[in-house]
Order: structure tokens, then C-alpha cells, then sequence
């Protein structure tokens, strides 16, 4: 389930939104401490790596081929297979997680194409298509589904609504 949301123009860098959502995110974490910040090579910078560290969290990004040469790092080759530290690789196979997520985002609650403009409106689709989610989730959980808390279609077949 999402932590939290940074909407941001599609001109924006998803390095420079990363700090802001992480702050957001670890703050609110009271209960359970975040220990590991697992995100792709596109934030592979050392402002994203000493944001994480900052925030008290260990950063699992690989690097690309052009930084950190020489040294035993997690890095990604061109067939998506990640070489380096066996518990880095570990931890790596997580951000899998993140990227279902988005997928179930687009196919099942709208996101794939964005039909509204100005950041406020998209600010607010995004946000109801994450709410939608939620309540996706809480609906199979109440109807002592669990196991079909992930897939809205099931849900509704079960459920008679479809």
C-alpha cells in the first residue's frame, strides 16, 4: 500500500521530488522505524544517498556504470539483473513491490491516462485513485477477504457489484 505521495510536473526530476516524499513518509512512521530506503538507479545521486542517511535509513540504490568504479556496490545491468552485496541484492528485490503498485494504480484505478490539467487536478485524481485503492483493501479485509485485497475485480465478482 502507498506510504505517501509527491505529485509533481512531468518537467520535475524525480530526484528533486524524492526528498519530500521521504521526509513525509519517515516522519509519520512512528511505530515501525524505516530502516531501508530501496529505489531504482534514477535517483542514484549523492544528495538522494545523504537524504536517506540523514533521515536515519540505510539507501539501497544501485549505481550506474559511470560512478563508484572499483568499488563492491549494488549496481543493475542492461537485463535487470543486480550484482554487488548479497544483502544488498536482497533488499533490492523489494522495490518489485513498488513497482506493482503503480501498475494496479494504472490498470485498475485510473492513472494510465491522466485526462485533467493543472497540477491541482492531478494532484486530486492521483489522490482519489490511491483513496480508491485503500478502500479496496479495507472492503476485502471487513469482508474477511484478505487474500483478495490486491485485485479490485476480484473483489467485485465476489462480492456481486460486477
Amino acid at each position: 500500500m502507498p506510504l505517501g505521495v509527491v505529485v509533481k510536473p512531468a518537467n520535475v526530476n524525480e530526484k528533486k521530488a524524492a526528498p519530500t516524499v521521504l521526509k513525509k513518509i519517515i516522519r509519520r512512521r512512528r511505530k515501525r522505524r524505516v530502516r531501508h530506503v530501496v529505489a531504482d538507479s534514477q535517483y542514484s545521486s549523492q544528495a538522494v544517498r545523504e537524504e536517506v542517511k540523514r533521515l536515519d535509513a540505510k539507501p539501497v540504490i544501485p549505481y550506474p556504470r559511470n560512478q563508484a568504479k572499483g568499488k563492491k556496490v549494488l549496481r543493475v545491468d542492461r537485463k535487470f539483473r543486480s550484482h554487488g552485496p548479497a544483502k544488498l541484492k536482497r533488499l533490492y528485490r523489494r522495490r518489485s513491490a513498488v513497482e506493482r503498485v503503480i501498475s494496479r494504480l494504472k490498470h485498475y484505478f485510473g492513472l494510465k491516462h491522466l485526462r485533467t490539467r493543472g497540477l491541482r487536478n492531478a494532484v486530486t485524481h492521483t489522490l482519489l485513485c490511491i483513496l480508491a485503492m485503500l478502500i479496496t483493501a479495507l472492503s476485502s479485509v471487513l469482508h474477511g477477504h484478505t487474500d483478495l485485497m490486491r485485485s479490485p475485480v476480484a473483489l467485485m465478482k465476489l462480492t456481486g457489484k460486477l
